[in-house]
């Protein structure tokens, strides 16, 4: 690997494995604005390092199981109100018939969503919990996430804040969970902002999760949205609060940056979505805030541009379906797996399927679980190719 000549004396701390400060992270951003190259340079610098030239996706089945939700956000098109034509109740037996369906298309994982707490709110959640013999969406959760198992597919479930004691009991069936941080701004739950009428997303409970996901020992996905009406310094607080958690419990698998789109149902309709310079430039900045972590992108919200994500430094697509859209952003299809591996290949990267859980986070689940993966696992911990291509 050539070695870097810079002007940027924060931008050199970073190669010479040194943890930069917020200050230092603001000057390169700044620095960025007139000329991104040397910040690209180094985002690319360490993602080949740490992770070589493989990029990385889960071969997914999207499982909407309640779409009620207690919260509302400005932004959020996923949640449906009773009556609705969107509105997702799935049955056991629905649930049952999409996992044999997604084991029959060569899926890896089964991502099952919900809403956040959906019986504190709705007679109606009460109601289907009981019809299909739950007390608690939780229950239906893990129900759901032994069946998966059974048939040979791995668990992840984003479920929102859940407790600790919910996901201590997840944990058993599930390789890894899920949990957006978003952002950890105040300032955006205040009466007229996005996370306003969204008690779950005030950075405190959304912190308290993650924090709760490092002391349980679970791999943890989390992330940022971008776009939203955030300011840069919110945006590095919020990574930064990421990379301490991390840095405390060792646990964070994966950061994924979501760049706003606007949806055509929603308060923020109106809103421009991210300036995709703006978006690369906090990609890079997430590479070298936290060199060694899995970053994702999801490939289907910069649908003309995606692979070009790849020199910002990212390393991972996150999942994608062939058999279930993105129930959170409907309006944007996920792209052919074969179009993303040629997309990937074209751009000088291998194209390589993982499970719900990286390699390098294995330690953290149960032998029980290790075991189920061992059948369609290869010598490095991915999917061997035969099962998902």
């Amino acid at each position: 690997m050539n070695k870097l000549v810079l002007n940027s004396e924060s931008l050199n701390k970073v190669l010479e494995n040194k943890t930069i400060s917020r200050e230092d992270i603001f000057e390169i951003y700044q620095n960025s604005l007139k000329d991104p190259t040397e910040l690209f340079s180094v985002s690319q610098n360490l993602r080949e390092k740490f992770k070589k030239n493989t990029v990385t996706f889960s071969k997914k089945a999207f499982f909407n199981i309640i779409n009620l939700c207690k919260d509302t956000c400005s932004y959020c098109t996923y949640k449906a109100e009773p009556g609705e034509e969107k509105l997702s109740l799935m049955s056991k037996q629905q649930i049952l018939e999409l996992l044999q369906l997604a084991k029959k298309y060569r899926c890896v994982e089964t991502l099952f969503v919900t809403g956040e707490q959906p019986e504190q709110r709705y007679q109606e959640a009460r109601e289907w919990l009981k019809e299909n013999g739950f007390k608690s969406t939780v229950e239906y959760l893990i129900h759901s996430s032994e069946l998966a198992l059974e048939i040979g597919l791995f668990p992840h479930t984003n479920a929102g804040n859940l407790n600790y004691e919910e996901m201590k009991e997840l944990k058993k069936t599930n390789v890894s969970m899920g949990v957006m941080l978003e952002n950890v701004s105040e300032r955006l739950t205040e009466r007229g902002m996005p996370h306003y009428l969204a008690a779950s997303k005030k950075p405190k409970a959304r912190l308290q999760v993650l924090e709760n996901s490092g002391k349980i020992g679970i791999p943890i996905t989390t992330g940022i949205l971008v776009g939203i009406g955030e300011t840069i310094g919110e945006v590095i607080d919020s990574i930064l609060a990421i990379r301490e958690l991390h840095s405390k419990y060792g646990n964070i698998q994966e950061v994924i940056l979501q760049n706003f789109q606007p949806k055509p149902d929603t308060v923020m309709k109106n809103k421009p979505s991210a300036d995709e310079r703006y978006f690369k430039t906090i990609v890079a900045l997430s590479r070298i805030i936290m060199p060694e972590m899995n970053i994702q992108i999801p490939p289907n919200l910069s649908p003309k541009s995606y692979q070009s994500f790849l020199s910002a430094g990212i390393n991972d697509w996150g999942g994608i379906s062939p058999l279930t859209p993105d129930f959170v952003n409907p309006e944007f299809a996920w792209p052919e797996i074969n179009k993303v591996s040629k997309e990937s290949k074209d751009a000088g990267f291998d194209l390589k399927c993982r499970f719900p859980v990286y390699p390098e986070f294995f330690s953290f689940i149960s032998k029980e679980l290790r075991d189920k993966m061992a059948v369609i696992e290869n010598e490095e911990g991915l999917v061997k190719e035969e099962y998902w291509r």
